[in-house]
């Protein structure tokens, strides 16, 4: 294909004398064709698109008659635009919008948009029915997509798993790494806060690889890192079924897949698989309908309308007409992603791994943008992550107290806090995860500490104008410390009453006393505060009552009544 009718002279038969606008679309696309022969196709498509629209804005301003209603998107639907402006065109833009029509058709087929390279070459043989290069491009696209159909087959497939904070993602992904499917499969997992959580959190003693990205959202801030990371799995996943993408609750899935499209290197080993959206059913509608700053999008929405699978998760926490508002509120945004109910995100990974869901084409007829590089993802800067690292160990008592009010005053705000603690006196890692008022946590026997392994803890809290220093001395007032109390030492503990008692053993299952009552029963003291045991005296004065805190999690023993109680 040829432009030089277009491309050079002072004077250009198709618009007049030579312009700023006229240069950059010569020079776009003399970089298009240039990309074309060195099948960097996405670097092209940028080019011959720049072009396109200079030439769009170009003709436009030369019929600043024409009535706004027909001044449609000449990239995004050219059959409408040419049915209304055909009338309009003179032979010599006639050939030359046919030819870079026919250029971006094959840069599409190039990168595997077949449907959408059909319609493209389809509009340049409207303009030049008997073009015998159109009919040639025309046979060589065609042929593209037979071609790179039968490349996808030898592609390691790439599932992105995304969802807003707290949805159930990480929950989802162990359950697919737990699960008997004999697939060996590698995982990238990106967070939003500086410290990592879900590394902990997802099987420690498996065959998959975890590469984790920190501190960033992989749509933008470290999206440089997406593809080291998947260049550097290239090697090792020859011997493996396919690789997972667990994206933090903020980002944009779009960016994420524009990835596999704008690195040819990516491209060549990689094909995306599907998007699967994990949706709460109890908080979706209320992030839904949050109010942005703006320019800045719903995250929710982008999640939700690139999903190629739906997971209603959380479904046992609402009522069947919440779910039909959550369900008809979806469609709304996405019309064709298949809908799975769910609870702690159980599903089978058949419906989730190679299921060969992912279209360019649909991507691009959902938006025309998708490819376009220079769109950018800007966050809420109101909403920020705090993240606590430090060696040592927690009473987990303590902190879900702490929780707790942090929970009445800021749950609105809080919307997504986890963590992994060492809690004196337990050999298992604790895991806890929140959002908003609801949350839960236990001592997972998967997980254990071993002899070689620092203990640890690692938090992080994201949410709304979150007061940083303030959480970070929460977490540290409930690190553990020496002891006010010895075995042996006459005490009287909060027991609904202040009652008389010994304390037999320090640090047990996670409480630091475990107290033998005169009365002849035994409890815990949960917390080493006045509050809970004090000091033997005469009389008792009035007491905080810890009965009014439930325990975290089910202790072994404890009465149904008196949480504090230990078996005898």
């Amino acid at each position: 294909l040829k432009f030089n009718s277009i491309c050079s002279g002072r004077h250009s038969p198709v618009f007049g004398p030579a312009s700023r606008t006229l240069a950059r679309m010569a020079k776009s696309l003399e970089a298009a064709k240039a990309a074309l022969g060195e099948q960097r196709f996405f670097d092209g498509v940028q080019s011959i698109n720049a072009a396109v629209e200079a030439w769009e804005a170009k003709f436009t301003a030369a019929h600043s008659d024409l009535p706004a209603s027909e001044k449609m998107d000449i990239l995004r639907i050219p059959e409408e635009w040419l049915n209304k402006m055909s009338s309009k065109l003179t032979d010599a833009e006639n050939q030359v919008l046919a030819q870079m029509y026919a250029l971006r058709a094959q840069l599409l087929a190039g990168l595997g948009a077949q449907k959408r390279a059909v319609v493209d070459i389809g509009a340049a043989l409207t303009l030049a029915p008997d073009d015998a290069a159109l009919l040639k491009v025309k046979e060589a696209v065609e042929a593209k997509g037979v071609e790179e159909q039968a490349a996808q087959q030898s592609k390691t497939p790439v599932t992105i798993i995304t969802g807003f904070l707290g949805a159930g993602k990480t929950t989802l992904l162990n359950h697919i790494l737990h699960e008997s499917h004999g697939k060996k499969i590698a995982i990238i997992e990106n967070e939003f806060g500086e410290v990592g959580v879900d590394e902990k959190v997802i099987k420690e003693t498996s065959e998959e690889q975890l590469i984790e990205v920190i501190n960033g959202c992989i749509c933008c801030t470290v999206r440089g890192d997406l593809s080291k990371a998947l260049k550097r799995l290239r090697d090792k996943t020859s011997g493996f079924d396919g690789v997972i993408i667990e994206t933090t609750g903020l980002a944009d899935p779009a960016p994420v897949a524009q990835t596999f499209f704008v690195d040819e290197e990516l491209r060549r080993y990689y094909k995306l698989d599907g998007i699967i959206t994990v949706v709460d059913a109890k908080h979706f509608l209320e992030h839904l309908h949050e109010e942005k700053p703006e320019g800045v999008e719903n995250e929710c929405v982008e999640q939700v309308a690139f999903a190629d699978r739906i997971l209603l998760n959380k479904c046992d926490l609402v009522d069947e007409e919440t779910i039909e508002q959550v369900y008809k509120a979806i469609r709304g945004i996405n019309s064709n992603a298949d809908i799975i109910r769910t609870q702690h995100s159980q599903v089978e990974p058949s419906k989730l791994i190679n299921i060969d869901a992912f279209s360019l084409d649909k991507a691009l007829e959902m938006d025309p943008e998708f490819l376009n590089t220079e769109s950018e993802h800007q966050h809420d800067l109101t909403v920020t992550s705090a993240s606590i690292r430090f060696e040592g160990e927690l009473n987990h008592q303590q902190l879900r107290m702490w929780l707790s009010e942090l929970q009445q005053n800021t749950a609105k705000d809080l919307f997504r806090y986890k963590g992994v603690l060492a809690v004196k006196g337990m050999p298992e890692k604790f895991v806890f995860q929140g959002v908003h008022m609801l949350f839960n946590g236990s001592f997972d026997p998967r997980f254990r500490w071993s002899r070689k392994e620092v203990r640890e803890c690692r938090l992080v809290f994201i949410g709304r104008n979150l007061d940083k220093k303030a959480l970070e001395k929460g977490v540290m007032d409930c690190k553990v410390g020496v002891l006010r109390f010895k075995v042996g030492d006459d005490v009287e503990a909060n027991c609904e009453e202040w009652i008389q008692g010994t304390v037999i053993k320090l640090w047990d299952e996670g409480n630091p006393y475990r107290i033998r009552l005169h009365n002849g029963e035994e409890c815990f003291g949960p917390v080493d505060t006045d509050e809970f045991v004090r000091k033997s005296a005469v009389g008792s004065g009035m007491a905080w009552q810890p009965t009014q805190h439930d325990p975290w999690w089910e202790q072994p023993g404890a009465s149904s009544g008196k949480p504090w109680r230990a078996r005898r």
